[in-house]
């Protein structure tokens, strides 16, 4: 089997661009991978032409990792986030047609599920807190949530925090966390979201001021290039530190081990270079006894590749889920796509990652000037007004 070519496809929304790549073979089987960038959605569109004329185009499918050695070291150029995405949706979409070819699904050639007797990933829902920002606002978003039978949720309560977060802002972010909490009860998981914004000195504080609500984690609670700033948050508080999402090379989470600032990681499949790349950090990961929790603010291919590798990793935490919040009518252009029924997901039995893309249905939501800026007013709204004013658009 020979792949004969990649399509791509561009699902637009005002706040987020995803992209899929369909990988064909001289045998008939396609396979579909996903990413989502912020703002460099027609350079990753540059780079696939470029790849499929270089590596894709010609190769074996089943030789997943020769075909990623090529395309990340075959240009010479050291590999960023827009190539490790690239590889990441070429790769999924071979894992893909591997699964299929054999006529199982991809979490089987990965080693079968971590518990066998356990075919559930549990999720946490994100992008639900788009309303005012206020206590009642949030508090009745959060009562959805859960009606909706979700067991754990995320928010970034902080507005357009950098650096410092002053008294009054400290009070409304504060009383934004109390309202979630009460909404949700003791049970519920609660994981809380800083976005890098924070100097250690004020993720510090905040995070002495957050004990009482019994967060599951703090994410990012300072800006992800300096890693000496993270261990000094996490030696001076007891919630456990999550971090990773903007690490887009698996061998530059070595530091990150080594500093054992990180109870728990968060890479991007879609940003990372793919399962195979994936599943190797997991198991890095699993030697320094740190969870794993993807980041996943894709679409529901992407949500299908993560749960592959959530069934076959022993170091598994929680999978991320946007699409029951924002923009929902999305998951209409994947076939089977994934679904959470009382806070979990369930492994998909099906060949391969268990959904296919719809071109048809994806021609509907076509690419658009996404923007998404977490300084601007009413960022998490997510309607991909924020920030635009401002900038004269």
């Amino acid at each position: 089997m020979r792949i004969t070519g990649i399509s791509t496809h561009v699902v637009g929304t005002p706040w987020r661009n995803l992209t899929y790549v369909q990988v064909h073979t001289d045998e008939g089987l396609t396979g579909v991978g996903e990413t989502r960038m912020l703002g460099h959605t027609d350079a990753l569109l540059g780079y696939l032409r470029e790849a499929e004329a270089n590596h894709i185009a010609g190769s074996d499918p089943f030789a997943v990792e020769d075909l990623v050695r090529r395309m990340k070291y075959g240009d010479y150029g050291r590999a960023g986030e827009i190539v490790m995405s690239g590889i990441a949706c070429v790769e999924t979409a071979c894992w893909d047609i591997k699964g299929k070819a054999l006529g199982v699904p991809v979490w089987q050639l990965l080693g079968g599920r971590a518990d066998a007797a356990d075919n559930r990933v549990k999720a946490y829902a994100n992008g639900w807190y788009t309303v005012e920002r206020t206590p009642e606002a949030f508090h009745k978003a959060a009562r959805e949530v859960v009606e909706r039978g979700y067991l754990a949720l995320k928010l970034d309560p902080f507005g357009t925090g950098n650096f410092e977060l002053d008294h009054a802002e400290t009070l409304r972010s504060l009383s934004l966390v109390e309202a979630v909490r009460d909404a949700v009860g003791p049970e519920v998981e609660l994981l809380l979201e800083m976005h890098g914004r924070f100097s250690p000195a004020t993720a510090i504080r905040l995070a002495r001021e957050l004990e009482p609500f019994a967060p599951s984690w703090l994410e990012e609670p300072v800006p992800p290039e300096n890693l000496k700033a993270l261990a000094k948050v996490a030696a001076k508080t007891s919630l456990p530190i999550a971090t990773g999402e903007r690490i887009h090379d698996r061998i530059e989470f070595r530091e990150l081990f080594e500093s054992q600032a990180a109870d728990i990681i968060q890479p991007d499949l879609g940003h990372l270079g793919g399962i195979g790349e994936m599943r190797k950090l997991a198991a890095t990961a699993e030697t320094h006894y740190v969870l794993v929790a993807p980041h996943n603010v894709g679409g529901s291919v992407l949500t299908a590749a993560s749960l592959q590798l959530a069934g076959c990793t022993p170091n598994f935490k929680i999978l991320e889920h946007f699409n029951d919040f924002a923009d929902a009518q999305i998951k209409k252009v994947v076939k089977g796509a994934p679904q959470v029924v009382d806070g979990y997901f369930t492994l998909s039995d099906e060949p391969g990652l268990g959904v296919e893309f719809d071109a048809e249905a994806a021609a509907e939501f076509p690419q658009q000037q996404a923007h998404f800026d977490l300084w601007a007013e009413d960022w998490h709204k997510r309607d991909g007004r924020a920030g635009k004013a401002a900038n004269g658009q």
